[in-house]
């Protein structure tokens, strides 16, 4: 487990050289022992002021971060646990609000143990507080950062933590809504660790303490720079109006027939998403998880850098789409729309996963969700086709009109195989079949549905 570092000292590690300044915050009048009359509360804040030498469980102010200016909230356990009380509340509202007009990113540097016991129902419904700054500061279109540290449990998981656009966090930190004394007895203790939030899907990534700050501070100038526009022509990426990618097909040109276009994309040598996205950007960070319990290392999303700019992308890795990376890549198009930013797709899946644990996971529902996305896009969405285009699966992915191909790819409407199995045709005539289906990349230029430099 990570070192337990304290609020200040969290700043210190994440912030540029003497470039924090607290915020001014709200001064309430308290009670004596708070708002329920708690025995022995004021005692309590004291020893705990006294201990950290803070006031409050949470510190606001603002910093740059490797050179990106935004406004921090950093949570001191050792304040009564980094609780959440009326207090806190009234910090973090004050702060988000003061993002929101100067236009700043908000990072939520998180280590609570929820809301305050002695202050009640008062406590608990801080969280309504904060979720509702959490979304206005989302519809303002001003990206949201959370590191997770140890521990984030609680409240404070399920609003600042899990509510955030991007969520890092600290190697081995215990991270879940069940802190460890009120968890069950047989709970795996291992469902609870930063680690396993990453493999469900609930964070995006884990990061070392030494690596926190260039790593934030990449995000942020990533989420903090859209490119400012449309996307711009995929030549670079080898899409038909340019030459194959592929320095070994740089002369083959176009395929001949629909079976040679389906050998083409079905090629273990032809680039696959990850070359081409290491092409296209300067640098790229990746978001990983559908926010609901499941990954797909077959769907590539994220942001990258090109030309100075961020553009988004989302790609598909040659494999069948789970119904979890329908449902990330869903997340990353919603989030690009917020901050202003334009998204790249790259198709490549032989079709949706169809096994019976991917109709449990609700493939229908995510590849819907998809679409909708798609179709709702409020910034510019550019699709390049790079290998198999199989049915609906990939057109999920692909923009209406704004479609292009590189010559080792496909699209149909079904592979050419099952096409022949569902008209009873002969397995001979499979690759007749495929000429029939017009998949090849000048088919689908003819026929309108890709885009090249004479379609315009």
């Amino acid at each position: 487990m990570t070192e337990r570092l304290s609020a200040r000292e969290t700043l210190a590690l994440v912030t540029d050289d003497t470039t924090f300044t607290e915020l001014p915050h709200p001064e309430r009048e308290s009670k004596p022992d708070g708002p329920l009359a708690w025995q022995g509360y004021d005692a309590s804040r004291a020893r705990a002021a006294d201990r950290t030498g803070e006031s409050e469980s949470v510190i606001c102010g603002t910093a740059t971060v490797s050179g990106t200016r935004a406004v921090l909230l950093a949570f001191e356990f050792g304040f009564l646990g980094g609780s959440l009380g009326q207090r806190t509340g009234d910090r973090l509202e004050a702060a988000y609000t003061y993002a929101r007009e100067h236009r700043l990113p908000v990072v939520p540097l998180v280590a609570t143990g929820g809301s305050r016991m002695q202050e009640g129902m008062i406590a608990l419904t801080q969280l309504q507080r904060v979720a509702r700054q959490s979304a206005l500061t989302r519809e303002a279109g001003l990206p949201q950062l959370a590191v997770l540290r140890d521990p984030t449990t609680g409240g404070g998981w399920a609003t600042l933590g899990a509510g955030a656009d991007v969520i890092l966090a600290l190697p081995g930190a215990q991270i879940g809504f069940a802190g460890s004394r009120v968890r069950p007895p047989d709970a795996d203790p291992t469902a609870y660790t930063a680690e396993a939030q990453v493999a469900a899907g609930a964070a995006d990534a884990i990061v070392r303490p030494e690596e926190l700050r260039e790593t934030l501070g990449r995000w942020l100038r990533l989420l903090t720079t859209p490119w400012g526009g449309q996307a711009p022509v995929p030549e670079a990426l080898g899409a038909v109006v340019g030459p194959p990618v592929s320095e070994q097909r740089a002369e083959a040109g176009l395929p001949a027939t629909g079976w040679e276009a389906v050998g083409r994309a079905r090629s273990p040598q032809r680039p696959r998403a990850a070359r081409y996205l290491d092409t296209y950007f300067t640098h790229r960070l990746a978001i990983s998880g559908d926010r609901c319990g499941g990954t797909d290392a077959g769907m590539l999303c994220g942001f990258g850098e090109r030309e100075g700019r961020t553009i988004a992308y989302a790609a598909q890795a040659g494999t069948a789409t789970r119904p979890a990376g329908y449902r990330t890549a869903a997340r990353l198009i919603r989030l690009a729309g917020r901050l202003g930013i334009p998204v790249l797709t790259l198709v490549d899946t032989p079709g949706a996963a169809n096994d019976a644990e991917a109709e449990r996971q609700g493939a229908g529902a995510a590849i819907a969700e998809l679409f909708g996305a798609v179709a709702s896009a409020r910034t510019p969405l550019t699709t390049l086709l790079i290998g198999e285009g199989g049915s609906g699966g990939a057109l999920a992915l692909a923009a209406p009109g704004n479609t292009w191909a590189t010559p080792d790819s496909y699209f149909s409407v079904i592979a050419p195989e099952s096409a022949a199995a569902i008209l009873k045709r002969p397995p001979e005539e499979t690759e007749s079949t495929a000429d029939q289906l017009r998949l090849r990349p000048q088919d689908l230029a003819e026929l309108g549905l890709i885009r090249t430099s004479r379609t315009g």
